[in-house]
């Protein structure tokens, strides 16, 4: 059987662009960051580096630990790949203790989106950790770190894509007190990214997602967020009689519940069965002050049988999940209602504006008033340090934009490949 240390002497053989070969030969610091556009090659590079540094590590006081938004980003991004490259007798799977087998070491999978995670190993010694998406952590979960990388051996190597400059990774980054490699990619470093996706990624992001993950720039989200809709919105109209039904794959309705001063809003989304687009049939909002849930019901009601006489099978309800109440009620109706995903809320405006600038979502003209108002209107928050979207009750009105977020995040892997 081959072993990680025979694998990893393959190093000279594989095809690494330059910048990855510069980073196997410098990272001996504390601190070894990647940071850059996506699809640059600096994850790929890790699957190689981590075996090399558990192996180096191995026998020393102190933990392992692999680190990233949420346990289940870690599998995503880093143990499946492993598993494919290395098989699965050196990369295990993620136990029920928050540990994994790799390479021989036991090391601990923690998510660092939430300051409660980091609970598991607080107190201890890190002799090495991995950094997956660092920009998504909780600031405290950092912190915490920077206090438990106390061996003269403890080295922490992160991957990240740039956010605001004011993020507090940027700031750590730019300290001159901290023993620190750091590289920064374009999407132009990786050499072996397939022209086709490149060209694709170049006509799907614009504006700071050009900036951010094609010239991997720390750059501040400001003015309108959907910039590209706001400015030509006639480009995004389809008429009814013109949707392609058959290439719709499913037909999906999110829904969000307002509150004072907000609204009640729901979207019909039908979603292409190559998940490459989205039409969105019909959008409609209720001023939620004073509504009764019994008369938000009806209301809905009658929203989702118009869509079934219209276009056919509802395949499920995506509901706000705060409100159980209301969604029992509408289950009760005989309604085929689940929980919203509620992915990262920055998560679904990326990929809002990769599907509108790709031109890949079209909007049913004249059934999607409320809809198309909020997509105009939505802005930045100019007065937070970070990525937040403005949202004041009764100022502006992110409802209809959540009600459509929600019927279709349930493919948002798939429609962002």
């Amino acid at each position: 059987m081959t072993d990680a240390k025979s694998k990893t002497k393959t190093m000279a053989t594989l095809d690494l662009t330059a910048k990855q070969r510069e980073f196997w030969r410098g990272c001996t610091h504390r601190w070894n960051i990647k940071c850059g556009a996506t699809r640059s090659g600096k994850t790929y590079l890790d699957y190689f580096l981590i075996p090399r540094r558990l192996r180096d590590a191995a026998g020393l006081e102190g933990l392992a630990v692999i680190m990233g938004a949420t346990q289940a980003t870690v599998r995503r991004n880093i143990i499946e790949p492993m598993k494919r490259i290395w098989g699965d007798d050196l990369v295990g799977d993620i136990r029920n203790d928050n540990t994994v087998q790799l390479f021989g070491e036991r090391c601990f999978v923690i998510g660092a989106d939430k300051v409660s995670q980091v609970d598991k190993v607080r107190g201890a010694s890190i002799k090495y950790c991995y950094g997956d998406e660092v920009v998504t952590w909780h600031q405290e979960v950092f912190e915490m770190l920077k206090t438990r990388l106390d061996k003269p051996y403890s080295k922490c190597d992160a991957t990240c894509n740039p956010g605001s400059p004011e993020h507090w990774l940027k700031a750590f980054v730019d300290s001159s007190g901290a023993d620190i490699f750091y590289q920064q990619y374009t999407i132009f470093d990786n050499d072996f990214l397939d022209p086709a996706v490149l060209a694709d990624m170049l006509r799907e992001n614009k504006g700071i997602y050009y900036q951010r993950y094609i010239l991997g720039q720390w750059v501040r989200a400001e003015g309108a967020i959907y910039r590209e809709f706001a400015d030509n919105e006639e480009q995004f109209l389809i008429d009814a009689d013109k949707l392609p039904r058959e290439r719709f794959g499913e037909i999906v309705i999110g829904q969000d519940f307002g509150g004072h001063k907000s609204k009640h809003a729901w979207t019909a989304t039908a979603i292409t069965r190559d998940l490459r687009e989205l039409y969105v049939l019909r959008s409609e909002e209720y001023d939620a002050t004073g509504m009764a849930v019994e008369a938000m019901i009806q209301h809905f009601l009658r929203f989702y049988s118009g869509i079934r006489e219209r276009y056919g099978n509802v395949s499920a309800v995506y509901a706000d999940s705060a409100e159980q109440a209301i969604i029992n009620s509408e289950r009760l109706s005989g309604l085929p209602v689940r929980n919203s995903i509620k992915n990262e809320i920055n998560d679904r405006i990326r990929a809002t504006d990769r599907l509108l600038t790709g031109r890949r979502i079209h909007v049913v003209r004249g059934e999607n008033a409320s809809l198309c108002k909020a997509l105009r209107e939505a802005v930045w928050d100019d007065k937070s340090k970070s990525d937040t979207r403005l949202d004041i009750p009764g100022v502006t009105n992110i409802c209809p934009l959540d009600a459509f977020e929600y019927s279709w995040e349930h493919r948002i892997r798939a429609l962002t490949a």
